[in-house]
């Protein structure tokens, strides 16, 4: 079957994302490579359907014979005129797959009801324990099953609370186990690395994307945040930050404001998808690129590193500690203090200048660079080079 066009940007790039079945067959997913949209085909042969804009609590997009209410001592149609509420048994219901089903439905829409926010990934962690095996409605098979995971602690941790979110809605009771998350160093990659999984993105919005991710050192789900209206000049206002980072302006470079000014405005936001199709999309970029460029750290490289990278490279230039931690947007100090390891140059990374009076002196300092050497009364300045002025 020939690709068909995104239905959001026009284009033909796109990747095979796995099957949808549905009553008709199974019909093929679809991921752009441009601009990160994912849809799939309404059935063979049919016209597009987008599947982000589909809501499963709409009852016009359910159809007549779609059970959701697996959670009941019965399940029920929707086109039944009353649904009673009842309280789940764990010694009168087994839980199986279709439990398992209606049980995610409900806990979505609960997390959106109590406020948790889309950028939410309780149900992310709920589906990790349904693949596992575990019994939700039986809290101490849930806990037996966390345990035995080979997760890290951060992760178990994680899990937890999402489990914890379910206890609440289901109104059961458990003991939450302590896990702790563990102290580790973020991975720092070369400038260069970074500039190579920019350059080799394949696609202009997906460039733009991790360029903004590397200038402006917000939060992947920050920067898919962004409206159009949060650009005035060469400063971009992170007004709708994440995991209760503060709001805060950030000043990047003209060639960055130029290209996002090229991409097309469809839609209030800058970058018009979601963070699971852009991870995704991102993570076969960076699987391609490092087969091709032979270079196995690349894989290292998450969309969060950007982030890492940058908060490292300003601590190091500026040894300010509180200025990294305005940039980005942290409450807590202790938050910040992981990204005050050093990176050791090369002399290829720095700006090298001189000075022969007071007066250069002075300017050379006041732009942050710093005495290396001198030289028959010729003072040596150097500093590393940045992607844009932080000072």
């Amino acid at each position: 079957m020939a690709a068909p066009q995104c239905p959001q940007c026009g284009s033909d790039r796109l990747y095979r994302d796995g099957v949808r079945e549905t009553r008709g067959g199974a019909v093929q997913r679809w991921l752009c490579r441009s601009c990160c949209f994912r849809f799939s085909l309404k059935e063979p042969g049919g016209p597009l359907r987008k599947t982000q804009s589909w809501h499963f609590n709409t009852s016009s997009n359910i159809p007549e014979d779609r059970q959701v209410c697996a959670i009941l001592q019965e399940a029920k149609n929707l086109d039944t005129t009353t649904v009673q509420k009842e309280t789940v048994s764990e010694t009168s219901k087994d839980f199986d797959a279709k439990t398992a089903k209606g049980l995610l439905l409900q806990y979505a829409l609960y997390l959106q009801k109590e406020g948790y926010g889309l950028e939410c990934r309780y149900k992310g962690c709920i589906r990790m324990l349904i693949n596992s095996g575990a019994n939700l409605l039986d809290p101490e098979s849930v806990k037996e099953v966390i345990a035995k995971k080979s997760w890290k602690d951060g992760t178990k941790m994680q899990v937890c609370y999402a489990y914890d979110a379910l206890t609440k809605m289901l109104k059961l009771s458990w003991n939450m186990p302590k896990y702790r998350q563990e102290e580790a160093f973020p991975f720092i990659p070369e400038e260069r690395e970074l500039d190579d999984l920019i350059a080799g993105a394949g696609s202009q919005r997906m460039s733009v994307y991790l360029q903004t991710l590397k200038e402006t050192m917000a939060d992947p789900s920050e920067a898919l945040r962004l409206r159009w209206i949060d650009i005035n000049g060469n400063v971009i206002m992170i007004n709708r930050p994440v995991k209760g980072h503060y709001p805060r302006p950030v000043e990047v470079s003209h060639s960055l404001i130029s290209t996002l000014n090229q991409l097309p405005r469809a839609s209030e936001n800058i970058f018009p998808t979601t963070y699971v199709n852009i991870a995704r999309c991102y993570f076969k970029i960076r699987q391609r690129l490092a087969k091709k460029l032979n270079n196995p750290r690349l894989l290292s490289i998450s969309l969060v590193t950007f982030r890492h990278w940058g908060a490292t490279m300003v601590y190091f230039r500026t040894n300010k500690i509180l200025l990294v931690k305005k940039l980005l947007g942290h409450k807590n100090i202790n938050s910040t203090m992981k990204y005050t390891q050093l990176i050791d140059f090369k002399d290829s990374d720095y700006d090298v200048t001189s000075a022969t009076t007071v007066e250069e002196a002075k300017k050379l300092g006041e732009a942050g660079f710093e005495k290396c050497d001198e030289f028959n009364g010729i003072h040596l300045y150097r500093k590393p080079k940045r992607f844009v002025s932080l000072a």
